[in-house]
């Protein structure tokens, strides 16, 4: 089957986010993140985060597409994902088979790989649990994977209603995932920089009782 035929395409030619940027955006909550770009790019509630030994994760996004239940595309990708990638796959949203389990994340570790993303479910929770990377997804079920097709890799999907290219910027941590599109990350990571360092002001105004609170009103006044 050729790669470039729709639906078995496999494309390695994007750019990727700068690594300064990268390691940025790995201190920063997410929620900090989300907040200064408007709510509009982060995975809503129900994803989780299988390993207990890692809470944080960003990276470039490598892009996975495949049909529910399959994750034939998903190995392809574990085999050319560069180190520090994130790999994001639009599994459809389908609990009814695992895209991924032990095995297959103990492969990512050893390929260098930072964080693995899954719009569907896992399995071997145990085991993802002693990883040192983030797998993050929607649930958990003992049924394996079919692996015939078709798929894509590096071509722009929409995971949880969010669109996702690869070389975007994805950052996770223990509140979910949020994903910047690469040609927009610095000037939101730069925002959220900033209003991280007005958190940790109101953290020490609400430790010495001094913490404004006139905008509640404000706020209240302006809608009777």
């Amino acid at each position: 089957m050729a790669e470039d035929q729709l639906g078995w395409r496999i494309d390695t030619g994007f750019a990727r986010i700068p690594d300064a940027l990268v390691a940025q955006a790995r201190g920063i909550p997410v929620a900090v993140i989300g907040d200064v770009s408007h709510r509009l790019f982060s995975f809503p509630g129900g994803f989780r985060n299988y390993s207990s030994k890692a809470n944080r994760v960003a990276g470039p996004a490598l892009t996975v597409k495949v049909r529910p239940g399959d994750n034939l595309f998903l190995h392809k990708a574990l085999d050319i994902a560069l180190p520090g990638d994130v790999i994001v796959v639009a599994a459809g949203g389908a609990l009814d088979n695992a895209i991924i389990g032990e095995m297959m994340g103990r492969y990512a570790v050893s390929r260098g790989i930072a964080g693995i993303v899954i719009d569907g479910a896992v399995r071997d929770i145990e085991g993802l649990a002693e990883l040192p990377i983030p797998v993050y997804a929607r649930g958990v079920t003992p049924n394996g994977p079919w692996k015939s097709g078709p798929g894509e890799i590096g071509y722009p999907i929409a995971a949880a209603n969010v669109v996702v290219a690869s070389g975007d910027l994805v950052v996770g941590d223990q509140d979910g995932i949020i994903v910047l599109p690469r040609e927009d990350a610095v000037p939101v990571i730069e925002k959220a920089l900033a209003h991280a360092a007005t958190e940790a002001q109101w953290a020490q105004q609400i430790a010495s009782r001094s913490w404004p609170r006139t905008w509640v009103d404000q706020a209240i006044a302006q809608g009777n």
